[in-house]
This record gives structure tokens, C-alpha cells and sequence, in this order.
């Protein structure tokens, strides 16, 4: 079973472009991250309002990408941007046991 999970967020409306450019180089560079399954940011309803699915082979691999070389300070960059914290809900497959 995957390790997935959709991350929603609010940006903040003066750094609603340079997240915008960030998240593109996320994007880009998750392809290289052993592990990395599914890699993607959305745009939701409601003004500044984004997510991310994020889909990994196991917990290890979600943990490796937020420590690589690439993608740190990527990700203290997208957080700077954002209203206050990011709310994750984790996503299991059908067939698998849930927590």
C-alpha cells in the first residue's frame, strides 16, 4: 500500500506567484527522488487556497524527500508563503486497513 496524503493550505495573496514559480520546481525535481510515486500541486476554491498529492512508496520515502539536498530549502520557501500551517489527510487504498 502507498503512503499518500493530500496537504490543503492557504498562501498568502502578496506570495501567491512565488509559490506558484516554487511549486513548478517542486514539481520538477521529485521525478529524481527514489520512493516518489505521485508528485502534484492544485489550486482549489476559495481565494489562495492550494493542495498537494503527494504519493510515496512508504512513510521512509515521504521523509527522504523532505530532507533532500533540492528540495529543503524548496520547502521552508513554500512554507514562508503560507497563511499559518497546512492540514494533511492521508488517502488509503481500497483494499487496505485504515487507522
Amino acid at each position: 500500500m502507498a503512503y499518500s496524503f493530500l496537504s490543503r493550505f492557504q498562501v498568502l495573496p502578496e506570495k501567491e506567484s512565488e509559490f506558484v514559480s516554487l511549486a513548478r520546481q517542486m514539481e520538477g525535481l521529485v521525478d529524481r527522488e527514489p520512493g516518489t510515486l505521485a508528485f502534484q500541486f492544485f489550486r482549489l476554491e476559495g481565494e489562495g487556497m492550494f493542495a498537494v498529492f503527494e504519493s510515496f512508496i512508504d512513510e521512509a520515502a515521504d521523509k527522504a524527500h523532505m530532507e533532500t539536498a533540492h528540495g529543503k530549502p524548496l520547502i521552508e520557501k513554500m512554507i514562508g508563503c503560507m497563511a499559518g500551517g497546512y492540514e494533511r489527510e492521508m488517502l488509503y487504498d481500497l483494499e487496505g486497513e485504515t487507522v
